[in-house]
Order: structure tokens, then C-alpha cells, then sequence
């Protein structure tokens, strides 16, 4: 049976502290990416185009939920003006600027991409490849 998911990963979480302010953020930024809360549980949300890949939560362990160094969520973009208003929606909602969007041709020729932290710290960023300027790693 084929696998009807274009993901190569099933989901990825990140903890928060604060789940009313971390919901709300990312209701009003991963929506500019075509993405949409998919699921919402006492403990966290999901968030997904058709399936729930992205979950923000409160860590399973009850420990307070801290940011990874060198850890970073990074969701696709259709176009270089969904990087830049991923970018606008993050820091009207609370973001902190971590690189604003522009290309990063230090990654590949194609990239373009956005970085902010979120209110919890969390580094994510939105990332545009442009394949007529080659591949991308």
C-alpha cells in the first residue's frame, strides 16, 4: 500500500510553557503557509496540511519544556512572498527576529528563507527553494 503522505518525516514537537500563547502564535503564522490546526488535545496541537506534523505541547516528562541549541523547525514555502509573510506573520504574533528573509546562498544556490524564535524561543524558519538556481541541500 502506498503512503499517500509527501512528508519523509511522521511529525516533529516542540515543548512550550505556555500552551494558550504557543497555540495562538502558531494559529496566526502557519496559516500563511497553507498550513491549518488539524488537532487540539489538552496537552498540545497539531498543525499539518493533510496530517498532523507539527506539534506544539506541554513535555510528556512535566518538566518545563526548554529550547534545543542548534535545534530548528523549518516548514516549506511555495514562494520567495510566503517567506516574507511567514516572516511578518511571526513578529506581529510575538516572534523575535533571528534572519530576516532574504536568499542564503550559503545552504544553496535556490534557498530563501526566513528565521524567528517563537515566543518560547524556538528557532523555525520558512524556506523557499528555487529550483531554476539549483539544487538544494
Amino acid at each position: 500500500m502506498e503512503n499517500a503522505n509527501p512528508s519523509i518525516l511522521s511529525h516533529v514537537s516542540i515543548g512550550t510553557n505556555d500552551m494558550p500563547r504557543a497555540v495562538a502564535f502558531y494559529d496566526a503564522v502557519l496559516p500563511v503557509l497553507g498550513c491549518e490546526k488539524l488537532m487540539e488535545l489538552p496537552f498540545g496541537a497539531a498543525y499539518g496540511k493533510q496530517f498532523p506534523e507539527f506539534w506544539v505541547q506541554s513535555p510528556i516528562d512535566a518538566k518545563p519544556a526548554s529550547v534545543g541549541n542548534g535545534t530548528h523547525i523549518c516548514f516549506l514555502a511555495e514562494s520567495k512572498e510566503a517567506v516574507h509573510a511567514f516572516y511578518e506573520a511571526a513578529v506581529a504574533a510575538g516572534a523575535t527576529d533571528d534572519g530576516p528573509p532574504g536568499p542564503r546562498p550559503q545552504y544553496s544556490p535556490g534557498y530563501y528563507g526566513a528565521f524567528a524564535r517563537d515566543p518560547d524561543g524556538h528557532k523555525v524558519e520558512a524556506a523557499y527553494f528555487d529550483a531554476t538556481l539549483g539544487e538544494h541541500a
